[in-house]
């Protein structure tokens, strides 16, 4: 095997870590739609703005206790990507670390007024993201389909909503919940 100099093998280096960012970005939108799916900005709002690990795991609805450091490793993540911040909290007079909400995990609570939450959950449907994995199979192919299409046994858009009542429903709460903050920012 060649050898590399010093300055290659800084090049090197740094591509393998821009093609490692790109290959496990999904992984922080994946987690981003699995904390909204188990609630967790709503059960921390609601808890006062921040809670303890195990706080949290009390709190959250059909989450297995048996999985804590799952869930840990989940906050973990979110508090990395910048929704939720770890911080020290006075809990009964000991200091115990706690999550908070940030002004991003905040628009994810249900009840905030310009809540993302439909959004969030309909663009990382299932539904929507497929088109991403077929897109290799989309340019080989020689039919007039779009990624979409191949991806949803030749169905476009429109007719997936059609014929979907639960995507449609989860669609038309997304376009619902961004119009307003739009809205409010374009007057």
């Amino acid at each position: 095997m060649e050898r590399v100099n010093q300055e290659q093998s800084s090049e090197l280096l740094e591509a393998e870590a821009r093609i490692w960012n790109l290959v496990f970005n999904h992984i922080n939108s994946m987690s981003l739609k699995c904390a909204t799916e188990l609630g967790i900005p709503d059960v921390i709002h609601k808890h006062g703005g921040h809670m303890t690990l195990t706080e949290l795991l009390d709190a959250l609805p059909g989450v297995d206790k048996t999985k804590a450091d799952c869930v840990y490793r989940l906050m973990q993540i979110l508090v990395h990507s910048g929704f939720f911040v770890l911080e020290k909290i006075d809990s009964s007079s000991n200091y115990e670390e706690g999550y908070s909400l940030t002004s991003a995990s905040r628009l994810l609570v249900g009840d905030h007024p310009f809540s993302m939450k439909p959004f969030v959950l309909c663009q990382l449907d299932p539904i929507l993201t497929e088109p991403w994995q077929q897109l290799g199979r989309w340019f080989q192919n020689t039919e007039e389909h779009t990624a979409f299409q191949t991806a949803n046994n030749g169905m476009s858009f429109w007719e997936q909503k059609e014929r979907n009542p639960r995507f449609s429903h989860l669609f038309d709460q997304s376009m619902a919940s961004d119009s307003p903050m739009v809205a409010d920012v374009i007057t």
